[in-house]
């Protein structure tokens, strides 16, 4: 089970885009230097694009969302107002689930 998925609403703590939120929509494998997150409306670049004609793309000057580290994003608590740090529990039924580590309530419940 992973601390973050596709869909959980996540904080900026650290970079250029501090303070920001937005939800994560999709995961990078970890790569050499951890796993990494693409982030809606977070750490937008400009990208150079040629115009492709076959597949109807225009070309020009176009702004994407490039990707973050996830040691630079926390979830966001909704309760708190702020980033959390995610734990696990095993409930009685034997299903594991995400917490939140400072108010020890279900991830998305």
């Amino acid at each position: 089970m992973r601390k973050f998925r596709t869909g959980d609403e996540v904080i900026v703590i650290a970079g250029k885009d501090r303070g920001k939120r937005g939800t994560i929509t999709k995961v990078i494998a970890d790569d050499t230097k951890g796993p990494r997150f693409i982030v809606s409306g977070v750490n937008l670049v400009k990208k150079h694009q040629k115009p492709n004609p076959q597949f109807g793309i225009q070309g020009g000057i176009v702004e994407k969302e490039a990707s973050i580290a996830a040691s630079n994003v926390a979830i966001f608590n909704p309760e708190t107002g702020k980033g959390d740090r995610v734990g696990f529990k095993v409930l009685e039924d034997g299903k594991k689930v995400r917490i939140f580590k400072s108010t020890q309530t279900q991830v998305g419940a």
